[in-house]
Parts: C-alpha cells; structure tokens; sequence
C-alpha cells in the first residue's frame, strides 16, 4: 500500500472534505480528544473542515493530508500565528489518521510534510498540545518534539470527564 503525502490548497481542501470528516469521525470514535462530543457522525464535521478550507485559501493554515487509493485516511494541519510579535510560529493541530491508516508510518510522513512547509513559510518554531495519556502522546518525542508540561482539566474527553493536555514545541527550519 503506497501513500501519498500533499499539502492541499483550497479547492483540494474543499473537495477533500467527505474523507476529511470521516477520518475525524473515526478517530473521535476511537477515543481521540479533538474538540468534538460523542455522539459524533461523519456529517458532524463538515462546518469544521469548510472553516479549516477557508483558512487555507486565506493563508493561516497548512493542511497536509496521507491518501491511499485517492482516498485520505490521515491530516495534520498548522495554524500560522498571525499576531506581529510571532511570525515565526505556528501551532500544530489535529494530527489524525483513520484507523484503517495506522501502521504504515503516515503520522511522521504527515509531520514531516508540515513542518517542512511551516519553515518554507518562514517558521521556525512549532507547539502542540495533546491529551495526556493517549497514544498521540507518545508519538511526538519520536519525532523530535520536546515535552513543555501538563495543564490539568485541560479539556473533556469525547465520552465525557476532564482530560489533561501535554504541550510539545520544536525547533524547525
């Protein structure tokens, strides 16, 4: 099984939008701290993802997406900081891949298409947060991010109940 790694503009973004909503779908159902409640369907997505293909074609966010067969099954985006004082920052958000896509190396092929692109953009410094404890958790030291700390009843988990969030940044470019 062959990936292939893009970084989206608009239009693809628009038109990716049903894969999109699926991936998050099934990583919410899986458990996954993204923002989102359960019960969560695939349509329930769909006013976030336009709003994500927005920022896109305005330049605030670098979507990257993993598709096998012409259909994604994983996305990481990174919001470009907009503020005068941090140009060189942006924050990475929702690294995701469909649960059919795990295993085959898509979350570091993700990564290193965004941050590659972040730094063609001029960044040089990346965050993150994530849920402490999860799985997502542990991915990020692999790839070179470095653990800030942990902020308590951050957020809840989609089932319900307080979630900590664990704060990554690294150095790129």
């Amino acid at each position: 099984m062959t990936a292939t790694i893009r970084i989206l503009d608009a239009t693809a973004a628009r038109a990716a939008i049903p894969d999109l909503c699926e991936v998050l779908s099934d990583c919410i159902n899986g458990g996954a701290s993204l923002g989102f409640m359960l019960p969560f369907q695939p349509q329930d997505g769909e006013a976030c993802w336009s709003d994500i293909a927005a920022e896109v074609e305005t330049g605030g966010i670098i979507l990257g997406v993993a598709e096998i067969d012409g259909r994604v099954v994983g996305t990481v985006q990174v919001g470009l900081a907009s503020k005068p004082n941090q140009p060189h920052r942006g924050d990475l958000m929702k690294l995701l891949v469909h649960r059919s896509g795990r295993g085959l190396g898509l979350s570091r092929k993700l990564m290193v298409a965004v941050e590659e692109e972040a730094a063609r953009r001029g960044r040089t410094l990346l965050v993150l947060d994530t849920a402490t404890g999860s799985e997502a958790e542990k991915i990020y030291p692999r790839f070179g991010w470095e653990r800030v700390g942990v902020i308590p009843d951050y957020a809840l988990w989609p089932q319900g109940g307080f979630c900590d969030t664990t704060i990554f940044y690294k150095r790129i470019g």
